[in-house]
């Protein structure tokens, strides 16, 4: 008897273990018809923090207010689809989505959506080129050319006379500090009409098929301005990309993946989207006058490859989840979920302006990235010194960026708030309200007074 139950034991137990068997090999591959088919899910390592809005200090159905703003926008058509996602204390309080993913395929926005966050890449290479400087690689005044030999001669743009550019010497050899505070001299090219604008876009520097072939294109041309006279927004973060790879050892998505993504959970975040995650991929829209409204812009056909040049400067794609993850490390002092990644010394290095006076007083700067002495610069992040006077409704000391597909993000020690923002939309549409406004409207309304 004894002998039969202990039988008849090992055979349930048997079956239990080659169903859990067949359960896990379904699951592994399943196709992409029935992945789509499942409920969305946010595709992170672990929940992240969340908490109501009131207990962390919110008013009452304050951040209500947010739905309404976003949800507007969808509705006029001025965007496709918006992620939203605000965190205070470290537990994330809103995180909603609007709209949708493609106009075409009516596919619906996700909290996992994956976005082109373009310039949102250069805080994340800015922070690789920080743990490099905690280990010894390199120093703020540093000349460029210590690191990069090939800039060793860099000429200055100093005007015209008949008709032809004239080179003058740098004033003093461009530093490493300036490389990462978009005042060393460089320029992309794209957003003035100077003769240096028009030799970069002949030059295409960031068309090379590699980051030694970039900063070889980029060692044959000159510097716009005198290094620390201006604030001018440019190719330097790619440059610094170069950098990560040079001084690491590792190449720049490596160093990536392995030294921040990886240890943050970052795990939507890479420079290519894996064939498996395309559904999740958001189409990048643009507004078109002729047919007055939003035109798909051409999906990357390499999309799923990693770039020949790894673009530090906006390259990557990710979600609001894992930006979110980045920034409340950033304002944690360095640290995320028991994960040191930099000392609270270099945070504060940061998002501390290292422009001079003559910068923040030049009239410097690109769309809502206005250099004053109300908004200066750190290493690689905006900073806010005086919000009224900067016009933005962020607690004094406040640092972000965004991307030119609309993406946004700002870190606000002072009320202790993390927001991030995903569309896909280049450019504006006429009439419409700005999405960056409303989310820094209705979180400082809602904020304790």
């Amino acid at each position: 008897m004894k002998r039969r139950l202990r039988l008849a034991i090992v055979m349930f137990m048997n079956r239990r273990i080659r169903l859990g068997i067949l359960l896990l090999l379904s699951a592994t591959v399943a196709t992409p018809q029935l992945l789509a088919q499942r409920p969305a899910a946010i595709a992170t390592l672990a929940p992240l923090p969340t908490a109501t809005p009131e207990s962390v200090g919110f008013a009452p159905g304050a951040l209500d207010k947010m739905d309404a703003g976003m949800q507007d926008l969808v509705d006029k058509k001025q965007l496709a689809g918006i992620v939203t996602l605000v965190a205070r204390h470290g537990k994330v309080v809103q995180h909603k989505a609007y709209g949708v993913q493609s106009l075409e395929t009516g596919a619906p926005m996700r909290l996992d959506t994956i976005a082109r966050i373009y310039s949102m890449t250069k805080p994340i290479t800015g922070v690789a080129m920080m743990m490099l400087y905690e280990e010894g690689k390199w120093k703020p005044s540093d000349p460029i050319a210590k690191h990069i030999p090939e800039f060793a001669n860099l000429r200055v743009f100093a005007g015209e006379k008949d008709g032809q550019p004239i080179f003058e010497p740098p004033a003093h050899p461009p530093t490493m500090s300036e490389l990462m505070s978009h005042s060393a001299g460089f320029t992309y090219g794209l957003f003035g009409s100077t003769p240096v604008d028009k030799l970069y876009q002949a030059a295409n520097p960031l068309g090379e098929p590699s980051l030694q072939a970039f900063i070889n294109k980029m060692a044959t041309l000159p510097l716009l301005y005198q290094p620390g006279t201006k604030w001018v927004y440019s190719v330097s973060v790619d440059i610094q990309g170069y950098l990560v790879e040079k001084l690491s050892g590792k190449t720049f998505p490596e160093f990536l993946r392995t030294r921040l993504f990886e240890p943050l959970g970052m795990v939507d975040t890479g420079f290519s989207v894996p064939a498996e995650k395309l559904s999740r991929v958001a189409t990048i829209y643009s507004y078109d006058k002729a047919k007055a409204g939003l035109v798909a812009e051409p999906i990357d056909p390499a999309i799923s490859k990693l770039p020949g040049l790894p673009s530090g400067g906006g390259g990557l794609y990710g979600t609001a989840a894992d930006y979110f993850r980045f920034a409340q490390m950033l304002l944690n002092g360095g640290e995320y979920s028991g994960k040191r990644i930099l000392k609270k010394t270099t945070i504060d290095m940061m998002h501390t302006n290292t422009l001079s006076d003559e910068a923040l007083n030049s009239n410097s700067g690109i769309g809502q990235a206005r250099i004053s002495p109300a908004q200066g610069f750190g290493l690689d992040f905006a900073v806010v010194l005086d919000p009224d006077a900067a016009k933005r409704q962020v607690g004094k000391g406040s640092y972000w960026w965004w991307g030119i597909a609309g993406t946004w993000f700002w870190i606000d020690p002072a009320n202790d708030v993390v927001a991030v923002g995903i569309i896909q939309r280049r450019g504006g549409v006429p009439g419409a309200a700005n999405h960056e406004d409303i989310s820094r409207r209705v979180i400082a309304e809602a904020l304790p007074k």
